[in-house]
């Protein structure tokens, strides 16, 4: 389970997350990763996981995997950070090992594109 601190729980934080944030996406999940404006103890982790995904069994057992797989990458992320998980219809099917593999790309792709943008941002006048 995600330590409470670091759960994302008002729909503005997710709405922030993933109007606002940039986006990795892999076959089986998207990742949204935000700065927060008003940064706490930690990031910030939402996760959502639609009736795409399957039954409400197989929903809650991406759900277990997804928060696992997240929890063990905090300390990875940054401090100010809003990361909203989006589980893909082939996250049911995927093995662990794989899931947590799709996890780190889709992350590493998003926090590139912020810092791009953060670059960008700074560089325009």
């Amino acid at each position: 389970m995600l330590p409470a601190a670091h759960r994302m729980r008002r729909p503005a934080e997710f709405e922030q997350a993933v109007r606002r944030g940039a986006r990795g996406g892999r076959d089986s999940l998207v990742v949204h990763l935000a700065t927060r404006t008003d940064p706490g103890p930690g990031p910030v982790v939402g996760l959502v996981v639609s009736k795409s995904i399957g039954n409400a069994v197989t929903r809650n057992k991406v759900k277990r995997r997804l928060r696992a797989l997240v929890r063990v990458r905090l300390d990875s992320m940054p401090v100010d950070a809003g990361v909203v998980v989006r589980a893909l219809a082939p996250a049911s099917t995927r093995a662990y090992a794989d899931l947590g593999a799709d996890l780190d790309a889709a992350l590493e792709i998003a926090s590139r594109r912020s810092r791009r943008a953060a670059r960008t941002s700074v560089v325009s006048p």
